[in-house]
């Protein structure tokens, strides 16, 4: 048969037939890889990153298809294999953690934990996203200040992501005198959040008695704000709140503590405190 002839060595029209069917579907296999990861990521990556990720996979597949064909060419890859071993150890060491930012960053792109304008907690950096790139993430902290985190460091710690949800809790401690009237105290709360233009009605605010401190009533407050509008709100409403209770009267009691002393040295103090009065009213007589 015209396919069982040799060209060279053990190599025959077959083997040569073979490798271009290989080489045909490895290059097919490349273009539906291309199409997918372009309509998929074409909104989440820069265009000129886009276009790396693209070449580094349509190389990495033409690669291990020309090494799968090799022996249908009669090409001998033991030493080429030992050779790749130690090499492939080497280039492993050294870019290992280019290797796992780099997958880490596949993988960010594609679950999406995060997303560019969102407010996040990542390896005690707190912060808006900037970019999200290949290898590193740019955090922007709220002091203005840049910072890069390598992708595998926010892949693999916990992210907290401030902007999920549409709403974010709001929670005031606040401690009021044993004196003011707690249904009066909660009235004016209910007042102050009823008209605050960010506290949501839905989920509905929560106000109640928390615990009865050595020096004050503490009234524990709920509320909820839009999470685009958090900041400000939980800025705002605390001073609010402040001004509600100084209008009607309300303390916020100071730190107070009550002494009390032996019998003899309780006399031995209520005697100081009493010779002076009997001293003026001596002189008033």
């Amino acid at each position: 048969m015209i396919l069982d002839t040799v060209i060279y060595r053990d190599v025959t029209l077959w083997n040569l037939l073979i490798v271009g069917i290989i080489m045909v579907i490895a290059a097919i296999i490349t273009q539906i890889v291309q199409i997918y990861l372009k309509k998929g990521l074409c909104d989440r990556l820069p265009k000129n990153e886009l276009l790396i990720l693209l070449r580094v996979i349509r190389y990495t597949i033409i690669i291990l298809a020309a090494l799968s064909v090799l022996p249908l060419l009669s090409i001998d890859l033991t030493g080429l294999l030992v050779a790749g071993g130690f090499a492939g150890i080497v280039i492993g060491f050294a870019s290992q953690s280019v290797v796992a930012n780099l997958v880490s960053g596949v993988f960010l792109i594609v679950e999406r934990p995060i997303k560019i304008g969102d407010q996040v907690l990542i390896e005690g950096v707190e912060g808006y996203v900037e970019d999200i790139h290949i290898f590193s993430t740019i955090v922007r902290s709220y002091d203005g200040v840049y910072v890069r985190l390598p992708n595998e460091k926010v892949f693999t710690n916990v992210i907290s992501n401030y902007d999920v949800d549409v709403a974010r809790r709001i929670v005031y401690r606040i401690g009021i005198s044993y004196r003011d009237d707690i249904d009066h105290a909660t009235r004016i709360l209910r007042d102050v959040l009823a008209s605050y233009p960010y506290a949501l009605m839905n989920p509905p605010f929560e106000l109640y008695v928390e615990s009865l401190g050595d020096n004050a009533v503490n009234l524990t407050v709920l509320v909820w704000a839009p999470s685009t509008e958090f900041t400000i709100a939980q800025r705002e409403l605390l001073g609010k709140i402040k001004v509600a209770f100084d209008l009607a009267g309300i303390e916020f009691p100071y730190p107070q503590r009550v002494v009390w002393y032996g019998r003899e040295e309780s006399e031995r103090v209520l005697d100081q405190n009493k010779r002076p009065v009997q001293i003026e009213e001596r002189e008033n007589k």
